[in-house]
């Protein structure tokens, strides 16, 4: 038995677990889950066989988030978990450690030290793209200003995850709001096994906020539109439900040590669950 940093290829296998728990991931995550901290990407073997993995990604000096917490259903209640959930947090080191909690679990969470200081709401839903909108997407050269905006946000920088994240691929692409040469809001798709996922989304206004939602690159208007809102009280959630979206699934958002001073916009969504 051994526990060894993921491949892309164990990662790639791993995200085929998470699509069996439906979880949903984005199609292009991989290589972006894995250049924001290779090392915290974490595989238990038996006999030379994936059974249990976890990721606690460092993402500064003082903040680590962890997600991708699963075991293979015949290798379940054998402490498989237990094992990659030690080597995970012993990777943070002594950086504060957030999570996304599932019900099921957030008592366990809780018995490790973490503390619950908010939820995390999944909303499901349907928008028409706009023809005409005012939204664009991100251009390169804009990237490094995308990335001081989410660090600001969420109280602390997330340099490599953030890099890969907004850089654009066939599945995933970032659009801005501009007012002159300053960018006012963005919003990031990914396309999932099952329609688009939207995060990080920054706006100050309803309006941006419906601007960005209606700038879907891959809207097909027959797929869902998944947003991951904190609280579903929030101007963002409150106008999801106004606009017909369903709040389909809740986190805890925990953390092991104090949680970062974050910053974010009025209407404000999570990149992932996964990585914060």
């Amino acid at each position: 038995m051994s526990i060894r940093a993921m491949t892309a290829d164990d990662l790639q296998t791993v995200l085929g677990w998470a699509t069996d728990e439906g979880w949903n991931p984005g199609l292009d995550d991989a290589a972006a889950f894995l250049a924001a901290d290779p090392s915290g990407f974490l595989l238990k073997e038996v006999d030379g066989a994936p059974v249990a993995a976890i990721s606690v990604v460092n993402h500064n000096a003082a903040l680590a988030f962890l997600g991708l917490y699963l075991c293979k259903p015949d290798f379940r209640g054998q402490g498989h978990g237990m094992d990659v959930w030690r080597a995970g947090i012993a990777h943070a080191g002594t950086r504060s450690v957030g999570l996304d909690g599932v019900p099921d679990q957030q008592e366990n969470y809780a018995r490790s030290g973490f503390v619950k200081y908010g939820s995390t709401i999944r909303f499901e839903g349907r928008i028409n793209a706009e023809v005409e909108t005012r939204g664009r997407s991100a251009a390169i050269s804009e990237i490094e200003t995308l990335i001081t905006h989410d660090a600001r946000a969420c109280g602390g920088d997330r340099l490599a995850f953030a890099t890969a994240w907004f850089h654009p691929t066939p599945n995933r692409q970032t659009m801005v709001l501009t007012d002159g040469s300053e960018i006012t809001g963005w919003a990031t798709f990914r396309r999932c096994i099952s329609g688009t996922k939207v995060g990080p989304l920054y706006a100050d206004t309803q309006t941006d906020a419906q601007v960005l939602l209606a700038s879907n690159p891959f809207a097909t208007g027959d797929e869902p539109v998944i947003v991951d809102v904190q609280g579903q009280q929030s101007p963002l959630g409150k106008m999801l439900q106004r606009s017909g979206f369903e709040p389909v699934f809740e986190t805890a958002r925990m953390f092991k040590g104090p949680p970062p001073e974050a910053c974010p916009t009025r209407f404000h969504a999570i990149a992932t669950m996964e990585l914060g």
